[in-house]
């Protein structure tokens, strides 16, 4: 009973005071820290691990002497990338309680995060206490599904925007340039006229993403062979991939899969993620490298229920992501891209579309080392035509 009232008080994001925490590391109180069941840490605002109990070295997969003194990024949660630092660290540094659903790589699972601070006697919190328990797995497909939901009202109001906005903005563009028609070339007055097209036209371009995202659903599906679509999406980017030195390394099984989808919308999904690959490698690769390297791979396979699916992953090696964003990298308009560099509407786009043809997808990425994003799609029956 005395544990388990513990383990409940842990997982509430209140500040601790200094008697209860050191009753936690010191004498019988040690023991009750040791044999909480969910992965405990103590940390110092700047995220230094001071100490763990034995579920966090379970789930790290590591000793106390190669966590106790590193940072808490390193081993649970990914880092921090160019543009964006990792938010567990943010989080740390501002003292306060804090709970929040998200994804540990370094624990090996998805978890509830409880960020609770420690004061000293004097009132400063010189210590934060970190309890991840591990959702379940009706916790997480719940979630799921109020993202799905989330997701389709999106949709529905990124229509009506972009039909009330598309029409003006394109009136824009073309008395833009009827002006500069009537400009002389080079003169101020060309020069702004050239800022309004451009501005109209990243506007536009914004607009046709949001009437892609809205209408997701909008399917013609036909049988389509996944090799093509890899192909010809290969074809459009392979002469700037390899004017910015970025090495395309392509691993596709000798067989044909077979799909029943709309080859347009999956073209679309290939071209994102080539996109955003190269964007990353020419971040952490500005000039040649060797090490400047795109991996796309297709193969067939089946998943845990035993379906024929076919996988692809494209995997670059290029800034990474953090952790702790990962899950937000489908919502509508969230980036890690610098101001003005994207939309934030490509993965959102992407993951509707893959998820109306029966599929999934997800990321694997390390800091500095690499992202992997794996799409996975049912295949079809050659002589139905339709998805097993």
């Amino acid at each position: 009973m005395t544990d388990s009232k513990i383990i409940t008080e842990t997982q509430q994001p209140a500040e601790s005071s200094p008697a209860s925490y050191n009753s936690c590391l010191t004498g019988g109180g040690n023991e009750l820290f040791q044999a909480i069941q969910a992965p405990v840490l103590v940390v110092t605002p700047e995220g230094v691990i001071l100490d763990a109990n034995s579920a966090a070295l379970t789930a790290a997969k590591k000793t106390q002497n190669e966590i106790i003194g590193k940072g808490i990024c390193k081993i649970i949660h990914g880092g921090s990338s160019p543009h964006l630092k990792c938010p567990l660290e943010e989080l740390l540094l501002t003292k306060s309680p804090h709970m929040e659903e998200t994804t540990l790589p370094g624990l090996g699972g998805e978890y509830l995060l409880t960020v609770s601070p420690v004061k000293d006697q004097d009132g400063s919190v010189g210590k934060i206490l970190l309890v991840a328990r591990e959702l379940t797995s009706v916790e997480i497909k719940k979630a799921d599904s109020m993202r799905t939901a989330q997701l389709a009202a999106i949709g529905e109001l990124a229509a009506g925007v972009a039909h009330e906005v598309n029409n003006p903005i394109t009136g824009i563009i073309n008395f833009a340039q009827l002006l500069k028609d009537d400009s002389e070339k080079d003169s101020f007055q060309a020069e702004l006229l050239d800022r309004i097209i451009n501005e109209g036209e990243r506007i536009a371009l914004i607009i046709k993403n949001l009437l892609s995202f809205a209408r997701e659903n909008e399917n013609t599906l036909e049988p389509i062979i996944i090799e093509q679509i890899l192909k010809d999406s290969l074809s459009l980017v392979q002469h700037q991939f390899k004017k910015e030195g970025i090495k395309i390394i392509t691993e596709c099984s000798g067989e044909s899969c077979h799909l029943y989808g709309n080859f347009n919308q999956l073209q679309q999904v290939i071209l994102n993620m080539l996109s955003n690959a190269r964007f990353a490698l020419n971040e952490r690769y500005p000039n040649a490298s060797p090490d400047k390297i795109l991996k796309l791979s297709c193969r067939s396979t089946t998943n845990k229920d035993g379906q024929p699916i076919v996988r692809i992953t494209i995997k670059d090696t290029g800034t990474g992501i953090p952790q702790g964003i990962l899950k937000r990298l489908f919502d509508p308009f969230f980036t890690t891209k610098p101001s003005g560099k994207g939309t934030g509407l490509g993965l959102s786009i992407s993951y509707g579309i893959v998820k109306n043809h029966g599929g999934i997808i997800r990321i694997d990425s390390i800091m500095h080392q690499y992202t992997k994003m794996i799409i996975e799609l049912p295949m079809s029956d050659i002589n139905t035509g339709k998805n097993s």
